[in-house]
This record gives C-alpha cells, structure tokens and sequence, in this order.
C-alpha cells in the first residue's frame, strides 16, 4: 500500500496557487473597509476595482462583475433577482441550481449529457451549466444561447468548472468560483452582462449585493486567473492516458463520445459499487469522488448520471485532474483500479 497521498478530486477544490496565495496576503494588509469614505477605504475600494477590472480582462467579459462568496450565492443571486421568470434548468445542472428551482421545467439531455438547443427556444431564464461538475461534458453553449434569445429569453450559464480553463459562453448571466482554477473558497463572482437584467437590493457590489467586500479574495482570485491555463493540453493527455488504462481493465468511460473538459472525467467499474471503491482508494491514500462534492456524501444517486440513462450508474466514480498531476500518478491511479477491480 501507498501511504503517499493521491489527490484527484480537483474538481471539488483545487490548491491555491503560490501567486493567488501571494496576493491573498498583500490584501490581508489592506485590510480597511472598501466602503468607507476615508482614504484607507479609498485605497482599498481603488484596489478591488482593480481587481475587478482584472477579472473582466482576463476573462474577456465586457460586461458587470459582481463578487460573491462563490458561485452556489451567484446563482442564487441570478435566481431570485432576475427581472425575467425562470422558464426551465437543464436536468443535469449542479444542485445548487436544482435546489432553487422548484417545480421550473427540467430541460432534458441524451445519453452522452447534452441538452438539445431547439428545447431552449423560451421566454425567461433559462439556466445551461457550461461544464458538468460529475462527467466533465461540455454543452453547446453557443447554440443554447442562440435559441434562447431567439425567444427573447435570457441565459444563465455556471462555469463553475469551465472558467480560467476554457471560453466563457456567449451568456447574459456567468457564475464563477475562485477555488476551481486555484484562487481561495471564499470568492467567486456573477458576471452579468446588463445590470437591467437585476433587481438590485441595496447594500453594496452596487446595490447588488450586501457584505462587507472581501478584497483578499478578489485579488487572490484574479491573481489566479492571470496565471492562465496552459497546463490544459497536458492534462488532456494525461486522461487519455488514464482511460486507456480503465478501458484496458474493464471500466467504461461515461459520456465518452462527447465534448468534455481535458480536467474531469467519470468511469465505472462493473460489479463495484461507487462507495465501496471510494473506500478502497481512499484505503490507498487515493482521494477521487462519486458524483459531485456536495452529494458524495450521501446515499443519494446521481440525478446527472440518471438523467443520462447510464446504466451502473452507482457504479461510477469521478476521477478530476488538477495543474499538480503527473504521469506517475495516473498510472498509479490505473494500478489501484486494476487492483479494486479484482484483476
């Protein structure tokens, strides 16, 4: 056994990156209130606008940022304060989303994740995550975005997974999270391309959002974005690497035909339930995950896997690639397979 520990679960949270800590602690020492009319609050507001002027340039965004805690309370903010009714969510969208939903109509997918783009041609909000958290499949964001307008409708998209990896989508509303591309938990943003789009409710972020600005954060998190997402074609590899291995002893690969983020990926393993592999890596000092962070630690199936019609779907795990994972450690990771998979 491997005591070493083995982190693949970069899509729950990845590490903080040296130039986003760097950052984090030069906030730290400008620690006046951005609010305040004083000129230490001045300084600090003179530097979260900076922040965010980053932010949008980085992400080639030429629309409003409005920091939040993360994306869950950007969602929520797009959610509750869009002037427009929410019309329907992708079946497969992060729970975040599906827990504030209600009784809005699901936008079904096939077999392979993907939400059809005609079924998108609505009035109101419409919600189309970017990247899904469990099985990496990329939507056609760009088609989506056309059909809903085409309607008059308005598009939110979380890009919770795809930001400071890939291109935003052509969205009217965008959430973000600092600590998927290696910024702190704590920071994250709703970019919004008109503020119409809002009721606003008083406080600040403009009137958009209450609370005390978190300006560490907000340079930590465009620190993190400027360092860019380069590594990207390694880690494209290095899932190739890995399911060649889980194909050659058995597994199969979910959504294998689709568009996905080179970052993460779903895999089962015939005969093994999800829990009882995740016990076993986890015995190995291997640390991966079965379905998304927020619902692994429970009983309840995967709603995305059951939306796809995967058959064995408590069979799968998700194994998510970060900038830190070598070749060592994905055929690490295969031999650990081959051994839970009894072969």
């Amino acid at each position: 056994m491997n005591a070493t520990p083995l982190y693949l679960d970069h899509a729950a949270t990845t590490p903080l990156l040296p130039v986003a800590r760097a950052a984090l602690l030069e906030g730290f020492d400008s620690w006046a209130n951005p609010s305040s009319p004083h000129g230490a609050g001045r300084a600090a507001r003179a530097a979260l606008e900076d922040a965010r002027a980053r932010i949008a340039e980085v992400l080639e965004w030429e629309g409003e940022v409005i920091f939040t805690s993360g994306a869950s309370e950007a969602l929520a903010l797009a959610l509750a304060r869009a002037k427009v009714l929410l019309a329907a969510v992708s079946a497969v969208e992060h729970e975040a989303v599906l827990r504030l939903a209600g009784p809005a109509m699901r936008l079904l997918v096939d077999g392979e994740g993907l939400v059809d783009p005609d079924a998108c041609r609505l009035a109101g909000l419409v919600a189309v995550q970017q990247v899904n958290n469990e099985t990496g499949v990329i939507q056609p964001l760009g088609q989506i975005a056309a059909a809903v307008r085409s309607a008059g409708g308005v598009l939110l998209a979380d890009c919770a997974q795809g930001a400071g990896k890939i291109a935003l989508p052509d969205a009217d509303m965008i959430a973000i999270s600092a600590h998927k591309f290696g910024g702190p938990i704590g920071i994250g943003a709703l970019l919004v391309r008109d503020w119409t789009l809002l009721d606003p409710t008083g406080g600040q972020e403009r009137g958009y959002r209450a609370g005390t600005e978190n300006l560490s954060g907000a340079l930590a998190m465009a620190a993190a974005l400027e360092a860019g997402h380069g590594w990207l074609a390694e880690a494209e590899r290095l899932r190739a690497r890995l399911e060649a291995g889980i194909a050659a002893a058995g597994g199969e690969v979910v959504a294998a035909a689709a568009p996905r983020l080179a970052t993460i990926g779903a895999y089962r393993m015939p005969g093994k339930s999800a829990n009882a592999q995740l016990i076993r890596f986890d015995a190995m000092g291997i640390a991966v995950s079965a379905g998304s962070a927020c619902s692994s630690g429970s009983l309840k199936g995967s709603h995305v896997l059951a939306a796809m019609g995967i058959e064995g779907a408590g069979e799968v795990i998700r194994a998510s690639i970060g900038r830190e994972t070598t070749e060592p450690d994905i055929d690490r990771f295969v031999a650990a397979w081959r051994e839970v998979a009894g072969l």
